[in-house]
């Protein structure tokens, strides 16, 4: 009996140690700069603190070899300007850690189709146009983007919580309207056949019902 408690309390430790499902954030001047990863997906965004003035957001497949991230980006808002399709990033001593406790809905979230008058609305997910919401530890973000042209639609992202079927978001910063920073939106959600339904009310205040589906 000792030797499994022992041996589940090992599992335990080392599933904790070698999670990659993190989040990181430090700051330069006003600029405020949050990391989010899982165990093969990287995201930094940057807006101001002060201003809640929206930077820019990356993304991307990544390989780690040391303290080196080397991203396959799959959006850069600020592709136009800079052209860049890979970046490596070193990660440094002023990230601070800022995960928060694991929530239902954990990883990263692809939109598959709306229901709207009750008719179901399906999205090809081997197109390059997506939009997608990563989750990670008590934060999220959301960003739309194409993957063949780097056009990008459009982020934002924040907080977020769950709790008996309701899903609650603060935004801390977004591309289209840093009005909107500091609103708390709230939705149903429920999972179905492996799918996120996604219900409620969007930040214009117009009612939605979204479906998504894991991303490996």
């Amino acid at each position: 009996m000792k030797k499994i408690i022992l041996i589940l309390i090992l599992i335990t430790s080392t599933n904790s140690i070698y999670s990659q499902d993190e989040v990181y954030s430090y700051i330069e001047k006003d600029i405020v700069n949050r990391i989010i990863i899982d165990k093969n997906y990287f995201l930094m965004t940057s807006y101001k603190f002060n201003s809640n003035e929206f930077i820019k957001t990356i993304g991307g497949f990544y390989e780690k070899k040391g303290e080196r991230y080397i991203v396959d980006l799959e959006f850069n808002s600020n592709f136009r300007n800079d052209s860049l399709s890979k970046v490596e990033i070193n990660k440094k001593s002023n990230w601070k850690k800022i995960s928060l406790k694991e929530n239902d809905l954990q990883g990263k979230w692809l939109m598959v189709g709306r229901i709207r008058n009750g008719k179901e609305q399906r999205r090809n997910l081997d197109r390059p146009r997506k939009t997608m919401k990563f989750l990670i530890n008590g934060y999220f973000q959301w960003i739309a983007f194409n993957t063949e042209t780097f056009q990008f639609s459009g982020s934002g992202g924040g907080k977020y919580s769950t709790k008996d079927g309701t899903y609650t978001e603060k935004i801390e910063y977004f591309s289209r309207d840093n009005s909107r920073v500091g609103a708390k939106l709230k939705f149903d959600y429920e999972l179905k056949n492996e799918e996120w339904n996604h219900i409620g009310f969007s930040s214009k205040g117009d009612p939605m019902h979204e479906l998504w589906v894991k991303r490996k």
